[in-house]
């Protein structure tokens, strides 16, 4: 359990402050999310539950998609407006190529922000079921609150609010992983009852 301490808690500060890294703060946020994800797989060995991989997978292949939909917003509005801006030079003897194109613009950005935002609610339901498994193996019950937390954070998203829960979210993932303990605690055995006297 002490590389899933690791990998685990080193991930979780990647993802939330490798992006304030100069010159490969795209990347940092990805490498702590595969942290997490080799973390979250040792975790699932040394339980031999394999639910909480299996919900961490489909986390995660959620997350990589929404964050392809959000590279892709940004490339496409950075070459669109570039190119509205070059078309706008140009002499046309109408505004509709120009005003059409952008309205295009602003509906696939709409769109793709609106997948963005379901694969996200989506990702963090299993993220949830995966530390809710964690939290019962482990028995550090921070996981438990730190996947409800990322699942509101999720939904509420669209009110910006989100951004903040999520904030704190990925503080309590930080605090939840460095918490794990060394090794799993044992199971308590339940007491054999005592034999039933016959009657004579």
């Amino acid at each position: 359990m002490s590389n899933a301490k690791v990998f685990g808690g080193i991930g979780a500060i990647l993802s939330l402050i490798g992006g304030a890294i100069p010159g490969i703060g795209f990347v940092m946020p990805i490498v702590g999310l595969v942290l997490l994800f080799v973390a979250v797989k040792y975790i699932s060995e040394e339980t031999r539950d394999d639910s909480i991989f299996r919900n961490y997978l489909f986390y995660f292949v959620c997350i990589l998609i929404a964050i392809i939909a959000a590279a892709a917003i940004v490339f496409v509005t950075i070459g669109g407006l570039s190119f509205f801006t070059l078309i706008s030079e140009e002499d046309f003897s109408g505004e509709e190529p120009s005003l059409g194109f952008l309205g295009a613009l602003i509906g696939g950005i709409f769109i793709a922000l609106v997948i963005a935002w379901v694969l996200l609610i989506i990702g963090t339901m299993y993220l949830r079921r995966s530390y809710n498994h964690i939290a019962d193996h482990t028995k550090v019950d921070l996981f438990r609150t730190t996947g409800t937390v990322y699942f509101i954070g999720a939904i509420t998203l669209v009110i910006l609010i989100g951004a903040l829960i999520l904030l704190i979210a990925k503080i309590l993932e930080i605090i939840a992983f460095f918490s794990l303990p060394d090794t799993l605690p044992k199971v308590a055995e339940s007491e054999t009852p005592p034999p039933v006297a016959e009657a004579a």
